[in-house]
């Protein structure tokens, strides 16, 4: 297992559209893996595989916060959402690729979703709360679109231009 490095907005990669996973081996539980590794030392509840480069369709997440409960690692590839409540739910949501910004985002409280597992075999699970709003933000990254897309033009440009220059002064530093 390895840390990758997590791309930082704005980023061409993080804006295209991911595409589905084909071939499930020993590469692909290895990138996951790496994903989790990554996630749980940024530390993050969720990173997506175009975070780190690669523009393919799956995500890792693990919402348990609690001081000493088990983590709950999972790696959902070729998820989509297959229903949403018409509930609504705001949180406060931040990005790896987004690093110290945050934001109220309202999404569906609760969402079901299909993907399939490191081995290919067909899932199926019902998320609401936190776990529900992770999912769609990582789904999101999946088809291009980031967090603060959801936000008005000038919040969007502020944090943007907070974002160029963290990568300029990451650039200098070398």
């Amino acid at each position: 297992m390895s840390l990758r490095k997590i791309l930082i907005h704005p980023d061409p990669r993080l804006k295209a559209k991911a595409v589905p996973v084909e071939t499930f081996d020993t590469a692909l539980a290895a990138l996951a893996d790496d994903m989790l590794e990554t996630m749980y030392d940024a530390p993050g509840i969720g990173l997506a595989a175009p975070q780190i480069g690669v523009g393919q369709r799956l995500f890792v997440m693990d919402c348990v916060k609690e001081e000493g409960a088990s983590p709950e690692p999972m790696v959902l590839i070729n998820p989509e959402i297959v229903w949403s409540s018409e509930e609504t739910n705001v949180y406060e949501e931040g990005c790896l690729s987004i690093p110290d910004q945050f934001a109220d985002v309202t999404r569906p409280s609760e969402v079901e979703v299909t993907w399939q597992d490191v081995t290919g075999k067909a899932q199926s699970a019902k998320f609401d709360a936190l776990w529900a709003t992770c999912a769609q933000h990582e789904i999101d990254h999946l088809d291009g679109k980031l967090f603060i897309d959801y936000l008005k033009p000038l919040k969007r440009q502020i944090i943007t231009r907070k974002m160029q220059k963290l990568k300029r002064e990451q650039a200098r530093a070398g």
